[in-house]
């Protein structure tokens, strides 16, 4: 029975929203004031800007190469075939670090909310990693239409907060406006830079929609509006209600709350975290499965994982391994009482690189739209940038991208050797692995 179905506008920009509304909006609007004072408001608003080209290279790139494959396919398509793995690899193997830090800050809140130590922490992130990976399993009918609910029901949330705190804004909490000097408003804006990333994860979806060449400009609009107006209301309210340097650290949401509905403010912030890590991982984890079905079509990966790359299909053993490598990840945090800041690190480090791949290939492909290759060239110095400060998390990357190409050596030297390399397109697969006939 076929599990086909094609993605529209709504359950696509819920997707799109969910990848790029991470849960740093809880805590980084406090994070920024507290670095750069309300000239940090300057930051964020750069940062919106700097979305547009990023975005804007994406959706370009997705309409013209719709496909499972996502900045995989547009390296291939800009730097020949051999450009696929290296990438691909970067962002499947990342992808279970990712999502497990996302989960891991979500759980945080939940715990701190009900009492619970790290063990809390770590058992609610299994649960809603556990819920993401089944509504991915379940298809992206479902999945989809979760999301559109629960970035709905966030959306509001974030906007009642913003209205219930908006007549105690004060013009004091604006002044001094750059109490740090400007410089500090350079180093606001790296610390919020990841708040804005997400358009690599979801650019693996573009082949889901039914007709991308319309559908992707549409949902890459409402997207930036959304998180445009979500993170400046929220930036905003925080710097003109609390001030730069709130008198306790927590969370500038359960502040804004707390003018409304007092005590319960903490409870409604564990529920907004939950909602937050569900919706960013569901769209990793979506976009993260059909990335591995692509790369198995391909014989970037073993061919085993190749099921479920058609559009409308479920990827389930792709999704089966980054399940596997998430509990394994989970179990080792545990263990070793591994904490958040390098499993975060690492993740970055390996999804900034992605990021390098898609600009350096929208440079190229994009060359009969001046707009965008600007945009795109822009983005692109700006990502290079950031690159360098990970340090000895740069390790990551680089191992990746030499484990993709030992596993293309491999690859040829079995086809030299008369041994059958792995398909290039596995389209003669159902979705459960079986020949069609």
């Amino acid at each position: 029975m076929s599990t086909s179905h094609r993605i529209g506008v709504a359950q696509g920009t819920a997707l799109f929203v969910g990848a790029v509304l991470g849960g740093g909006v809880l805590v980084l609007p406090a994070l920024a004031a507290k670095e750069a004072g309300p000239a940090s408001l300057v930051a964020w608003a750069a940062l919106v800007a700097f979305c547009v080209p990023v975005a804007s290279a994406f959706a370009a790139l997705g309409m013209r190469y719709p496909d499972g494959g996502g900045v995989a396919t547009y390296a291939a398509k800009a730097f020949g075939p051999s450009a696929a793995a290296p990438v691909g690899w970067l962002f499947y193997f990342a992808v279970p670090a990712g999502v497990t830090s996302a989960a891991i800050v979500g759980g945080a809140y939940v715990a701190d909310a009900l009492g619970g130590g790290h063990g809390m922490t770590l058992a609610v992130a299994a649960l809603l990693l556990l819920g993401s990976f089944t509504s991915n399993w379940l298809g992206l009918r479902l999945s989809g239409g979760l999301q559109l609910m629960l970035v709905g029901l966030l959306a509001a949330l974030m906007v009642v907060a913003i209205v219930i705190a908006a007549p105690d804004a004060s013009g004091d909490n604006l002044t001094p406006f750059a109490p740090h000097g400007w410089l500090a408003v350079g180093h606001a804006a790296t610390l919020l830079f990841f708040a804005f990333s997400g358009w690599e994860a979801v650019s693996h979806l573009s082949g889901e929609f039914s007709d991308p060449r319309r559908q992707l400009p549409i949902v890459t609009a409402l997207t930036i509006v959304v998180v445009a107006v979500l993170y400046l209301g929220v930036a905003f309210t925080s710097v003109a209600v609390l001030g730069s340097e709130p008198k306790r650290s927590g969370v500038p949401l359960t502040l804004l709350l707390e003018r409304g509905i007092g005590d319960w403010a903490s409870a409604v912030t564990a529920v907004a975290a939950a909602l937050l890590t569900f919706a960013t991982t569901n769209s990793y984890i979506a976009g993260g499965s059909r990335l591995g079905a692509a790369l198995g079509r391909d014989g970037d990966l073993p061919s085993w994982l190749a099921p479920g790359n058609r559009a409308g299909e479920i990827p389930k053993r792709s999704l089966s391994v980054l399940a596997s490598l998430v509990a394994a990840l989970l179990l080792t945090a545990a263990v070793a009482d591994i904490g958040l800041d390098p499993i975060m690190s690492a993740a970055s480090a390996c999804f900034v690189a992605v990021y390098i791949a898609g600009l350096s290939a929208a440079v190229k492909l994009l060359r009969g739209s001046r707009l965008g290759q600007v945009g795109a060239l822009g983005a692109l110095a700006v990502v290079l940038v950031v690159f360098v400060f990970y340090g000895a998390f740069l390790v990551l990357p680089v191992a990746l991208v030499a484990g993709a190409k030992l596993f293309q050596l491999a690859r040829r030297r079995r086809a030299a050797g008369g041994v059958p390399a792995a398909p290039a397109d596995a389209a003669a697969l159902t979705a459960d692995g079986v020949p069609s006939k």
